[in-house]
């Protein structure tokens, strides 16, 4: 039993849901979702989505929850949208953007120029003192989620000295290094 997959979906208001066929829609204020979906059974009755699924299937129960959870990410993203901050730790380390193009120097002989996809909003904040932050802002989780892995790869986090592309709050296991 899918304990997540059974609780419903909340819809607050200036959000409207639509199905039809194997695709759910969801409208708000910040955007449009479209999500397509097999194996379950999406009802939307008196401002709620309520997610079933057919059988007790391994296969049911599975899409069950995941499904569910989707739903909740999609309602959130276009009602209240989906942040992400990056922290550049690192000496001469920056960041700055021009519309939808994100310049980062982070060490190498070259400047790394990202282009960001239209839907996600980038802002940079650069005070001094202070490590670069680069802010991440959209209606879809899962965009957001992979632009910001994405940027981070480019120079992930070591564990000796913490210098790198890390998450804000993100919590890294440091290494004592050498020892005499």
């Amino acid at each position: 039993m899918s304990r997540i997959g059974n609780n419903p979906v909340a819809i607050p208001e200036g959000v409207t849901v639509e199905i039809n066929d194997n695709i759910i829609s969801v409208k708000g204020k910040l955007g449009e979702l479209v999500q397509e979906f097999s194996g379950v059974l999406i009802k939307v009755e008196e401002g709620e989505v309520l997610v079933t699924r057919p059988s007790d299937s391994k296969e049911h129960k599975a899409k069950h929850g995941l499904y569910r959870s989707l739903i909740v990410n999609m309602v959130e993203g276009v009602s209240k949208g989906w942040a992400k901050e990056l922290e550049l730790v690192g000496v001469g380390y920056r960041a700055s953007h021009q519309g939808q193009k994100l310049d980062l120097a982070l060490g190498f002989s070259h400047n790394i120029v990202f282009d960001i996809a239209p839907e996600v909003k980038v802002e940079t904040v650069s005070d001094k003192g202070k490590n670069p932050i680069v802010k991440l802002t959209s209606h879809d989780k899962q965009l957001v989620g992979h632009v910001a892995a994405k940027i981070r790869s480019f120079r992930t986090p070591e564990p000796y000295k913490g210098k790198g592309i890390k998450f804000v709050g993100e919590i890294l296991r440091r290494k004592a290094g050498k020892s005499a």
